[in-house]
């Protein structure tokens, strides 16, 4: 019984990834598909119209994005071993792993914050 519910649990989550996947790419395709029917109509395209569908890739957004994940990351990280700590009180090995998870944790936030430094870097050309 317990592995029809790891199955079930799985399934859930890949049908989750897969419905936002499509749900992303359909947007996309709604969004062009609008512009090309404005250029069909032989209608002047404004800048602004176009930035609004299409959406602004700045990449200060993608800075900031990168930014705000290695903080949360960072928090993860300490929660993940403030919880080591006080599951070690009941078994040694679980606070090692625990302390593992944290420990990878915090080099994906390591990592985000070092490529938001590198976006920041490549926007002023540095």
């Amino acid at each position: 019984m317990g592995d029809l519910g790891m199955f079930g649990f799985w399934m859930f989550i890949a049908a989750c990834v897969i419905a936002g996947i499509w749900s992303e790419v359909k947007g996309k395709e709604t969004k062009q598909e609008t512009l090309r029917r404005i250029v069909e109509s032989g209608r002047d395209i404004d800048p602004d119209m176009v930035e609004q569908l299409i959406g602004k890739s700045d990449r200060k957004d993608s800075e900031r994005e990168l930014r705000v994940g290695s903080y949360i990351m960072g928090g993860v990280s300490g929660g993940v071993l403030i919880f080591s700590a006080f599951l070690g009180m009941v078994s040694e090995e679980a606070r090692w792993v625990l302390m593992g998870v944290s420990a990878l944790v915090a080099c994906i936030g390591g990592g985000l914050y070092f490529a938001s430094r590198y976006v920041s870097r490549e926007k002023t050309g540095v």
